[in-house]
């Protein structure tokens, strides 16, 4: 039943049948375009500066193949479209645009952020209080609604001209961007993260003491700065609570 909804090569069911067991392929095949419209529609939704960006005709091409690809595996349909980015990262008519898929991840992690758990964000003024010679072993606890999303493009500035509802100009950045998706209130904010910050930030969510990683910050990105990575990480709302380390 769903290979046949999704792939309309596929012949009409034996069990759909129409009044006095007539033939339904006109029924089926009306049901069968609601469904897959209704799928592209939900990817839309989730995906506007992807779909902005390639425009609506290509885009929704490109979602009816994934469609096809990928049913629905969850009855919320906010959670489809989770392995979307990787479809486009693949998709043969989207190789000349290699960032579009950095684009739509972090679109996803948007949609991630804005449906996360509610917690209260740290409060900087406890983190003043910790004495210096302890600061290097504390451990953060990341706030639920955070997500990093790490790009080899501009992604960063991409996403943003294209969420936004003016005209796109030319966007004339070429460096690897990574963002910081974060929600410390109502609304859901998307932060350009300064150099090795992602490097840092991914060894904090991962359990990290803060010393050690400043450390692999420091080794990988010789432009890394711990100051700014903080500031960034502190004002976006990224930590929810910090402990010491053992």
């Amino acid at each position: 039943m769903v290979e046949g909804l999704l792939d309309p090569g596929c012949a009409t069911p034996s069990l759909v049948a129409g009044p006095k067991g007539k033939a339904a392929d006109k029924r089926f095949n009306v049901y069968r375009n609601n469904v897959t419209v209704s799928l592209i529609d939900a990817l839309a939704a989730v995906f506007p500066a992807t779909m902005r960006i390639t425009g609506e005709a290509f885009f929704r091409a490109m979602a009816r193949f994934h469609v096809r690809e990928a049913p629905p595996t969850s009855p919320l349909l906010f959670e489809y479209g989770r392995d979307f980015p990787d479809f486009i990262a693949r998709y043969e008519y989207a190789q000349s645009m290699p960032w579009l898929a950095d684009v739509a991840r972090i679109e996803r992690a948007w949609l991630d952020a804005y449906h996360a758990a509610d917690a209260a964000v740290l409060e900087v003024g406890l983190l003043a209080s910790v004495p210096p010679e302890r600061l290097g072993g504390l451990v953060f606890v990341a706030h639920p609604a955070t997500r990093i999303v790490r790009s080899a493009y501009p992604a960063v500035t991409i996403f943003s001209a294209n969420r936004a509802s003016g005209p796109v100009g030319r966007i004339n950045a070429t460096a690897p961007q990574s963002a910081l998706v974060t929600r410390p209130a109502l609304d859901v904010e998307v932060r350009r993260l300064p150099p090795g910050a992602d490097i840092f930030l991914d060894g904090l969510m991962a359990g990290q003491s803060l010393g050690s990683a400043a450390s692999t910050a420091s080794t990988s990105c010789p432009e890394f700065d711990l100051a700014t990575a903080m500031r960034t990480m502190l004002e976006a709302g990224a930590v929810a609570a910090i402990q010491q380390g053992g």
